[in-house]
């Protein structure tokens, strides 16, 4: 993040005028999408709910990074679910790409991987997916309440993991359980 900040810095002097000596516009350049990802990273990290851990493999690459969710209550809890966050260039106008890397049986997780969550659609009817207003921290607190209050079990994208639940809650949470065993410690 240092990088990307200092790189915006030098950027910032070439448009008022200060070319460094001996550099090259060009290289100094940086996108719309990082220059948004340096405010966006910082609120985040300020506004991060207490369950949630964000990791940047590389802390020159804002636009990927990865999402620890440790839900301290529901059927979830005691498990560590890992999603990796891709931000794409046409960001903010397109949402971020997101995966969970931690195998989980969730009716709005698939097992693998892919996330049902509207404000991840890039094109919704009701109004409630991707909007260029919305932000990194919607994003992250969007997939915290998956495990909370965001937990539906009426419009699945796991339909098996939905008929689990409506058939048998107490052996649809010994599966949770089990998978949290083996694949979210």
């Amino acid at each position: 993040m240092l990088t990307l900040a200092s790189k915006l810095k030098r950027e910032e002097g070439v448009r008022a005028g200060r070319t460094p000596a001996g550099s090259n516009d060009a290289s100094h350049r940086v996108s719309i999408r990082d220059r948004l990802l340096i405010k966006e990273v910082a609120e985040l990290e300020a506004n991060l709910p207490s369950t949630c851990k964000v990791t940047f493999p590389d802390e020159n690459k804002l636009h990927h990074f990865q999402l620890t969710i440790s839900p301290d209550e529901g059927y979830y809890l005691g498990g560590k679910f890992q999603f990796e966050i891709e931000v794409p260039e046409a960001y903010n106008m397109v949402p971020p790409k997101v995966k969970c890397s931690t195998r989980i049986w969730h009716p709005n997780i698939a097992e693998t991987g892919e996330i049902c969550l509207s404000l991840l659609r890039e094109h919704s009817i009701d109004g409630t997916g991707w909007a260029p207003t919305r932000t990194l921290k919607d994003v992250v607190w969007g997939l915290n309440s998956l495990f909370t209050d965001l937990l539906n079990f009426d419009d699945p994208l796991n339909i098996d993991a939905a008929e689990h639940h409506l058939r048998d809650k107490e052996d649809f949470r010994n599966k949770v359980q089990d998978f949290i065993k083996n694949y979210a410690r």
